[in-house]
């Protein structure tokens, strides 16, 4: 108090007078008091001046006395509730009214506000929206239609399925509200949200935002900085010290990078999650979204160590009484005791958000720029959820059967788990199309295919290349007579994604001859291997003069589209399960 005291002016005849910049020129205790008695000589002027803070259109939360939100029984101090998007003049005194009555919290009645605002967009574009006499159940599947199409308006991007379904809830519980209340008497009962028709569809098939998996290049960088995670912020508590917080923020990455659970599952963990079955660890989460309590994953073994050292290291640190079940305890908040366990919001949009954003060397796209640097990666689309479907696509791209992934991702659907087959299939047709059109032939000549469709009907893949023999095509490359020597036939036609299996061919063909040599073997022997070397070079030599002619742009292109390529044929092979949690360049 003294501190606020002695910065004030002499002539000064109101606190309510003060500059705004005063209360930043004092320390952060000193300023937190003076906000507050601020925050109450506001109040008690309103109140005596008998105005009401609910009268206008913009309310302050503070002034009104509204809650901070859901689990937060603390008056809110800043922030304000806008009405003037709601268009209807009837409409906003409505929801006005429902604010005044209900008092809910601030982050309630925000919703509500703008489940309002996307029925008000839809009675704009009504010939009854400003009658509201006059309003009928055709205005109200107007009005739902528009709920199934809004999109965010911070970035124009869809909101997903269960975002949708949510405004809907709360507008149709506002509607509700208003109905007995007496607020609507004057409004026809038509005008009503009847949940037998008016509900929301999911958006394809697909679960929320598929296609949106942290690529794996971008999980790469991202683990070269995990010991960054977590130690942006002092934070103590309970005996636990900053350094502990991080420990455990970066085991919750972990999990969530390896086993594609959601956020909440992961943050959810209880201290004997590991189960050892048959030597092989399994995890046991509860899946929230569905209710289904108890299910099994199967991880790897090196994603089992690290939970099993942080569960060593819980034991070391002091006990927290209302955490001890949990293997990620809640670090806190405010003055509040430490309780039940770590929650996704508080991870998803503080601790993982923090570390992403202040990452320093910035992330980087595998795309160039025009001038052949790398572009930098969008950060904003780099989250937690992410890390669940780059699991499930790094499966649909090893080739795991549709039902076992299903299971991996205990969906209920197999709608949902194809999703990820879609887009593995798009991906690799847009990489056939980028690299069909460089293949040659034996002797270095282009041979490229005019479209993807032609590449995929008229070769097949073999070992070293493409296959154009129309029998072997037919048999699926498995009727050739002069197999595993293709440098040497007519119909080979190999393409830069085949790079590496040539190159290691050339090299296990040198190793071969110096083999044949020691030998002593007979000279056709020897002849035959060097003229495979020659054979094989020349296709390689060809493929790489091509790549380097092309600007480096292009180039990065065609390099990515080979490694997808070289991804797909690779699921043609069995792929272990412990093998789909370990990232490789490929």
């Amino acid at each position: 108090m003294r501190r606020i005291v002695a910065g004030l002016a002499q002539e000064l005849d109101s606190l309510l007078s003060l500059d705004s910049g005063f209360s930043s020129e004092l320390p952060a205790a000193a300023r937190g008091v003076l906000n507050d008695v601020l925050l109450h000589i506001r109040r008690a002027r309103a109140e005596f001046e008998g105005a009401d803070p609910t009268s206008g259109d913009v309310w302050e939360c503070a002034l009104v006395g509204l809650t901070a939100g859901r689990g937060r029984k603390y008056k809110a101090v800043h922030g304000v509730i806008d009405f003037r998007p709601v268009r209807q003049t009837w409409l906003r005194d409505l929801v006005k009214e429902y604010g005044r009555a209900t008092r809910p919290d601030v982050l309630e009645l925000r919703q509500t506000v703008y489940a309002a605002t996307i029925a008000s967009a839809a009675l704009a574009h009504r010939s009854e929206g400003d009658t509201p006499e006059r309003l009928s159940m055709a205005d109200m599947n107007a009005v739902v239609d528009h709920f199934r199409v809004t999109k965010r308006p911070e970035d124009g991007h869809d909101h997903s399925t269960s975002h949708r379904r949510a405004l809907l809830r709360r507008w149709r519980a506002f509607l509700e509200f208003a109905r007995q209340a007496g607020m609507m008497d004057h409004i026809p009962g038509g005008f009503a949200v009847n949940p037998r028709f008016h509900t929301i569809a999911a958006i394809d098939v697909t679960e929320d935002d598929i296609g949106r998996a942290v690529p794996e290049h971008v999980i790469a960088q991202l683990d070269a900085h995990i010991d960054l995670l977590g130690t942006s912020t002092a934070y103590e508590s309970g005996g636990w010290t900053t350094a502990d917080f991080a420990r455990m923020y970066q085991v919750v990455y972990t999990v969530l990078r390896d086993t594609g659970r959601r956020p909440g599952e992961v943050t959810s963990l209880r201290r004997d999650c590991l189960e050892w079955i048959d030597g092989k660890p399994t995890l046991i989460y509860d899946n929230h979204k569905r209710r289904r309590h108890g299910r099994r994953l199967p991880i790897s073994e090196s994603t089992a160590r690290e939970i099993v050292a942080w569960q060593r290291e819980l034991e070391t640190l002091p006990p927290v009484p209302a955490c001890t079940q949990w293997l990620f305890p809640s670090p806190g908040q405010r003055n509040r005791p430490r309780r039940r366990h770590l929650t996704s919001a508080q991870f998803c949009s503080r601790i993982f958000r923090i570390w992403v954003d202040e990452l320093i060397p910035g992330i980087w796209d595998e795309r160039l720029d025009d001038n052949g640097e790398p572009l930098a990666y969008d950060r904003t689309k780099i989250v937690p959820y992410g890390f669940r479907h780059a699991y499930a696509q790094r499966h649909a791209d090893a080739g795991t059967r549709p039902d076992v992934l299903r299971e991996l991702m205990d969906h209920r659907s197999l709608d949902v788990t194809m999703g990820y087959y879609k887009v593995s299939l798009s991906r690799k047709q847009e990489a056939v199309r980028t690299v069909a059109a460089l293949a040659v032939d034996r002797h270095g000549e282009s041979r490229g295919f005019s479209d993807p469709l032609a590449y995929e009907v008229e070769s097949v893949g073999v070992p070293y290349g493409g296959c154009t023999e129309p029998s072997n095509v037919k048999a699926g490359g498995g009727h050739c007579r002069i197999r595993f020597q293709c440098a040497g036939c007519d119909f080979y036609r190999p393409e830069p994604s085949y790079l590496p299996a040539l190159e290691q061919q050339i090299a296990d063909l040198r190793a071969d001859r110096e083999a044949a040599l020691a030998m002593e073997a007979a000279d056709w022997v020897v002849r035959n291997l060097d003229d495979q070397i020659r054979a094989y070079s020349k296709s390689a030599d060809e493929m790489r003069r091509k790549l380097d002619a092309l600007p480096a742009e292009e180039r990065a292109v065609v390099e990515s589209a080979s490694r997808e390529l070289r991804k797909a044929r690779s699921a043609a092979a069995f792929v272990p399960l412990q093998a789909l949690t370990t990232r490789s360049p490929e």
